[in-house]
C-alpha cells in the first residue's frame, strides 16, 4: 500500500484560471507539473511546437552542419550509427530520411543487440572503413564511446556524435568534483554538455536529431543562412520548400513516438512534440506507422499516449529485441505498402512472443528473490543466466514495480553478463553505476533506467558494492501516491473532465492528474467482467449522493465491506454506452 500525499505547491490558482480560462483545480494540477511562471503556464496550456527551442544552442549543432552539408556537398559517403530500441530506430530514420533529402550518400548500421552490445564499436568502425566511409553519424549513443570514436578518428574518420544520454565523468582525488568525459569527436551534440547552452535537457535522440535536421535543410538550401543564437526558435524552417516542410511534420511525428516510448519527461517542448504529434498521426505520409496502426488495431484518429507506450511502441521494440532492429527502421522507412504491412505483421508477431517470455522471467525472478538473501537488498541485483538479455529491462521494471526497489537483472553474454537496470525515485542509476565503474566493462543511462555490461565473477561483487553505497533513508523505499487536488466527487462534472483530459499527453513528467475522496459510503461492491477481474462500486458522500466507480485489476479478497466508509483515490472519466454518456470514477487504490 502506498502513502498518499498531497502535492503543497503553492500560487494563486484564481487568478491562474481566470486568465487562462480553466478551473482551478486545472489551474492547481498544471503549477504540480512545475509550471511556476505565466510563460511556464503559457506554454503548458497553449503552445504548440513553433514554440520550441532554438536548436542552434545545442551546443555543436552549427558545427555539427556545416560538416555535414560540405561533406554532402564534395559527395563523402555518410553512415548513420543506431540503437536497437525506439529512440533508436525513429532517431536512425530522421537522420536517413533527412540527410537523403539533403542529398546525402547515406546508410545506417544499427547494433546487434546480442552480437554488437549498446552503441558504436571498433567492428561497425571497421565496417565502415571497409566500406568506404567518410563520415559516422551517431544518434542515441555515442557519448560514453571514448574509445571507440578515438579509434575512430585516428583510422581518419570524420565523427559527429548526437546523443542526450547523461556525460560520464570521473571523482577527482576530492571524491565529490566531477571530471566529465567528452569524447574526441569533430562535433559533440547533446544538450547534458555542461557548456550547452541549449534551456531544456530532457529530449531523447530522436529530438535531438530532429532539431539537427532542421538546421540541415536550412544550410543546405540557404548557405549563407546565419543562425540565430537567442533563446526562442526563430521558425526559420518556415522558409523551406514545401516538400521540405511536408517532410519535417512526418519528422516530428517519429519524434513524437520516440519521446513517449523512451520515456523521457513530457514536459516543456517534449510535450508540444508529443502533441503535435498525436494530432497529426492520423493524416501521416509514413506507410509504416499505418500498417503497424491496421496490424495492431489502432485508430489513428484517436490515438494517445497510452497506444505508442503500450501497444505500437513494444512492436517497434520487439525488433530489436528478438529479431534486429533493421526491420523495425525498414518499416518506418519503406514506400510499398505490401512490404509494410508484411513487417508489421512481423514485428507484431515479436511482441507477442516478447510479451510470453517476459512473463515467464518475471515470474523466475520473483522465485530468485522470495527464497534467497536477495529479499533483504535495498538494490536487487538478480541474475538469470539464461534470460534473453533483450528482455531483462522488461524483468527489472516490472520487479521494481513489485518490490519498489531500484533493480538490476543481469543475465549470461557471449563475452560475460550484462545486465539492465530501472530504479525508483530518488536513486539515480546512471550516477550510482558510475561510481562503481571499475567494477564494470561498459555501461550508461539515465537516472531512472541504465544499462550494463560486466564479468560473471564479478556479480556477486557488484551485488554488495551497489548496496553498500545505498544510503538513502528507509522512507526512499515507500511509494508515495501523489495526489493533485483532494476533490469531493461532487465537483466533478462533463466540462471539467474535458478541461482535465485536454492537459494531455500524459506520462512521465506530466503524469496523468491524480484526485482523491473520503469519507465515502459503500452502498455495493462486486467483481464483474469476463476474467472476474473488474470492481464495481457504488458510493454515496456525505450529502446522500450516488456515485459509481470501476477498478480494474481487482481481486475477490479486494471487496470493501457493503456499509463501510472508505477513501479513494481516483481519476473522473466520460463513460459512453450504448449512445449514452455518464461521469464514472475510475479507482487506482482505496483504503
Amino acid at each position: 500500500m502506498s502513502k498518499w500525499m498531497v502535492y503543497g505547491k503553492k500560487a494563486d490558482f484564481k487568478a491562474i484560471g481566470d486568465r487562462f480560462g480553466v478551473d482551478q483545480v486545472v489551474a492547481r494540477i498544471a503549477r504540480n507539473r512545475g509550471n511556476e511562471t505565466e510563460q511556464d503556464f503559457d506554454m503548458y496550456f497553449n503552445k504548440t511546437t513553433d514554440s520550441i527551442h532554438n536548436p542552434a544552442l545545442l551546443k555543436d549543432s552549427v558545427k555539427a552542419v556545416d560538416i555535414l552539408a560540405k561533406k554532402i556537398k564534395d559527395g563523402r559517403k555518410i553512415r548513420i550509427v543506431g540503437d536497437y530500441d525506439i529512440d533508436g530506430v525513429c532517431s536512425t530514420t530522421i537522420l536517413l530520411k533527412g540527410l537523403k533529402a539533403a542529398g546525402a550518400q547515406a546508410d545506417y548500421r544499427v547494433p546487434e543487440r546480442v552480437a554488437d552490445g549498446y552503441g558504436i564499436n571498433i567492428n561497425i568502425i571497421d565496417e565502415a572503413i571497409d566500406a568506404g566511409i567518410d563520415t559516422i553519424l551517431t544518434c542515441d549513443n555515442g557519448i560514453s564511446a571514448m574509445e571507440q570514436v578515438a579509434y575512430g578518428k585516428d583510422k581518419g574518420l570524420t565523427i559527429i556524435i548526437t546523443d542526450h544520454h547523461s556525460i560520464p565523468f570521473e571523482l577527482t582525488d576530492d571524491g565529490v568534483t566531477k571530471h566529465f568525459l567528452i569524447p574526441p569527436a569533430d562535433a559533440v551534440v547533446d544538450a547534458n554538455q555542461e557548456e550547452c547552452r541549449y534551456p531544456f535537457k530532457y529530449m531523447c535522440g530522436a529530438g535531438v536529431v530532429y532539431q539537427l535536421i532542421r538546421m540541415l535543410f536550412m544550410r543546405v538550401e540557404y548557405p549563407d543562412f546565419e543562425f540565430s543564437t537567442g533563446d526562442t526558435d526563430c521558425n526559420f524552417h518556415n522558409h523551406l520548400s514545401d516538400e521540405k516542410k511536408r517532410l519535417l511534420n512526418e519528422l516530428r511525428q517519429l519524434a513524437a513516438i520516440a519521446t513517449v516510448g523512451d520515456i523521457v519527461d513530457l514536459l516543456d517542448e517534449n510535450r508540444q512534440i508529443v502533441k503535435y504529434g498525436l494530432s497529426t498521426m492520423e493524416d501521416t505520409d509514413n506507410m509504416g506507422i499505418r500498417a503497424l496502426a491496421e496490424a495492431c488495431q489502432v485508430d489513428l484518429g484517436k490515438l494517445s499516449s497510452y497506444h505508442i507506450g503500450f501497444i505500437l511502441g513494444p512492436c517497434l521494440n520487439a525488433s530489436g529485441r528478438l529479431d534486429t532492429a533493421r526491420k523495425a527502421v525498414d518499416l518506418l522507412n519503406t514506400q510499398s505498402w505490401d512490404e509494410a504491412v508484411r513487417l508489421s505483421q512481423e514485428l507484431k508477431a515479436l511482441n507477442d512472443e516478447r510479451k510470453d517470455i517476459t512473463e515467464k522471467g518475471f515470474a523466475e525472478a520473483v522465485n530468485l528473490i522470495e527464497n534467497s538473501s536477495l529479499l533483504n537488498d535495498k538494490v536487487l541485483v538478480v541474475y538469470i543466466p539464461d534470460c534473453h538479455e533483450s528482455i531483462a529491462g522488461l524483468i527489472a521494471s516490472r520487479v521494481k514495480e513489485r518490490y519498489y526497489r531500484p533493480t538490476f537483472v543481469i543475465t549470461d553474454s557471449s563475452d560475460g553478463a550484462k545486465g539492465s537496470g530501472r530504479s525508483i525515485e530518488g536513486y539515480n542509476m546512471a550516477e550510482e553505476l558510475n561510481r562503481v565503474r571499475h567494477l564494470l566493462t561498459k555501461f550508461g543511462g539515465h537516472p531512472m533506467a541504465a544499462g550494463l555490461s560486466l564479468e560473471k565473477d564479478r556479480i556477486d561483487e557488484f551485488r554488495k558494492t551497489i548496496n553498500d553505497n545505498m544510503n538513502l533513508p528507509d522512507e526512499t523505499f515507500i511509494p508515495v501516491r501523489w495526489i493533485d487536488v483532494p476533490m469531493p466527487l461532487g465537483y466533478v462534472n462533463y466540462n471539467l473532465i474535458q478541461q482535465i483530459n485536454s492537459l494531455e499527453p500524459f506520462g512521465k513528467g506530466n503524469e496523468k492528474p491524480v484526485f482523491a475522496d473520503r469519507d465515502l459510503l459503500v452502498k455495493n461492491a462486486r467483481i464483474v467482467g469476463k476474467n472476474n477481474n473488474v470492481l464495481q462500486l457504488t458510493l454515496e458522500d456525505g450529502q446522500g449522493n450516488i456515485f459509481k466507480g470501476i477498478k480494474f485489476n481487482s481481486s475477490i479478497d479486494e471487496i470493501p465491506v457493503t456499509g463501510q466508509k472508505i477513501g479513494i483515490v481516483y481519476y473522473p472519466d466520460i463513460n459512453e454506452f450504448n449512445g449514452t454518456r455518464s461521469i464514472q470514477f475510475v479507482i487506482s487504490e482505496w483504503k
